[in-house]
């Protein structure tokens, strides 16, 4: 199901990013051109970052961004960006994260599935270590098409 979301147009690699909310804002640019969400939802995510901290830091290098649907969600959407270098969100146990993924509920519940795939995948430790490594977008869809 993963390979629904997760295409070579919402997959993307970086060296490197100027801080966290370059990161996130490259990792949404996908989603904001197919019109999943708007600028508002980006800049929600930022605001809850500032107000509460790196709340979707989920373990050490992978985060997944995401706000409430009605703060700029059209429609369910995922995008993924791979940082090689690294990317501090001031999660000090977690930092540095390599691995965002933009997650777009448009609901409470149509994304479940598709969270309950990315925990499946997230705690794979060699999928992991494969997508750490990649070189290219294909090299990270080959492991999400197994999800």
């Amino acid at each position: 199901m993963l390979g629904k979301w997760l295409t070579d147009q919402t997959v993307n690699i970086v060296d490197s990013v100027g801080d966290w909310k370059e990161a996130i804002q490259i990792c949404a640019k996908p989603l904001l051109e197919n019109n999943a969400i708007s600028q508002n939802y980006v800049e929600a995510i930022f605001q809850l970052h500032e107000s509460i901290g790196p709340y979707y830091v989920l373990a050490p290098g992978i985060a997944m961004p995401h706000a409430r649907p009605e703060q700029g969600v059209n429609q369910l959407g995922l995008s993924m960006l791979l940082v090689k270098q690294g990317v501090k969100f001031n999660s000090t146990e977690n930092d540095p994260v390599y691995l965002i993924t933009l997650l777009a509920a448009s609901d409470s519940t149509s994304h479940i599935e598709m969270l309950t795939q990315l925990a499946e995948l997230f705690s794979e430790s060699n999928d992991m270590q494969t997508i750490f490594n990649a070189q290219n977008s294909d090299q990270i869809l080959a492991v999400i098409n197994r999800y």
